[in-house]
């Protein structure tokens, strides 16, 4: 069979299936099938009888909404690759923003402390870890399924992993940190509805949802990063894109932060909030 001609019928049926980025999806699929990088794809065009019923049986999972890294295993994060499955929330594209911003403030320094919160998988951990060789990075994660992908992920990376909940994690640090980073659950309860397929099917609730605002975890995070840090010390927290002035003002009305910012993602919606610790 040409593998030319099954990428477009798997294209067609997942744009059918209201899949947002269809030929991506069949492209990346394909590529996974054949166990070859997607810039070779067009370099391959035979598809053996094995591989074709490979390939339909994921398009038909992903067609039924199944994320697309739980059906190759691996999720892209910066310059790391990571292993997901069922059981952890699989990292965004836009999350890479805010472990860009974390980076950035650990490069600043000689010998860095950073701590993230809710690590899941241990994206923002790993890519610190891997861009900062310098930094000692510590993380904590409270559902024990994710943490098990947290600690295959970091395996080997010399971060301190810890199965914990953000509100009391880390005692033995506090005021020595550096970085606070957290992609905190930040999904009102009420927008169950709208939430997408793949994530409310199939990511831990624990890792979406936050109360009937969506903002429960980011208080939570203000009074530990409060504990944590060191004065002049600076937090970096995900938000949903309507939170812009919500999130940040959880910090503001606290009185214990300076230079409290919003920052966009590259589609131009809100995405994090920073703060510095005020001296």
């Amino acid at each position: 069979m040409r593998a030319s001609a099954a990428r477009r019928a798997a294209a067609a049926g997942l744009r059918e299936a209201g899949v947002a980025s269809p030929e991506r999806d069949a492209d990346l699929l394909l590529a996974h099938v054949l166990d070859v990088p997607l810039g070779r794809l067009p370099l391959v065009d035979d598809l053996s009888t094995a591989q074709a019923e490979q390939y339909d049986a994921l398009v038909a999972r992903r067609a039924a909404r199944e994320p697309l890294q739980h059906l190759t295993g691996t999720a892209a994060f910066r310059h790391v690759e990571l292993a997901v499955g069922p059981g952890v929330f699989v990292p965004r594209p836009e999350t890479e923003l805010l472990a860009g911003w974390a980076i950035d403030a650990a490069s600043t320094l000689p010998a860095p402390v950073v701590v993230d919160l809710c690590t899941g998988s241990g994206a923002i951990a790993r890519a610190v870890a891997d861009e900062v060789p310098g930094a000692e990075v510590h993380a904590v994660e409270l559902d024990e399924g994710a943490l098990a992908w947290a600690e295959r992920n970091l395996a080997g990376t010399g971060v301190d992993l810890r199965h914990g909940d953000l509100a009391t994690a880390f005692d033995d640090l506090a005021g020595t940190v550096d970085v606070v980073v957290c992609n905190p659950p930040y999904i009102p309860l009420e927008a169950w509805e709208s939430v997408a397929a793949e994530a409310r099917d199939h990511d831990p609730h624990l890792a979406l949802f936050s109360g009937q605002d969506g903002l429960d975890a980011m208080r939570v995070l203000e009074r530990r990063a409060a504990l944590l840090l060191r004065p002049g010390g600076v937090v970096g927290a995900e938000h949903a894109d309507v939170q812009g002035e919500s999130a940040p003002a959880v910090f503001a009305a606290s009185g214990r932060w300076a230079d409290v910012a919003d920052h966009l993602d590259l589609a131009g919606r809100a995405r994090y909030v920073t703060a510095r610790l005020a001296r």
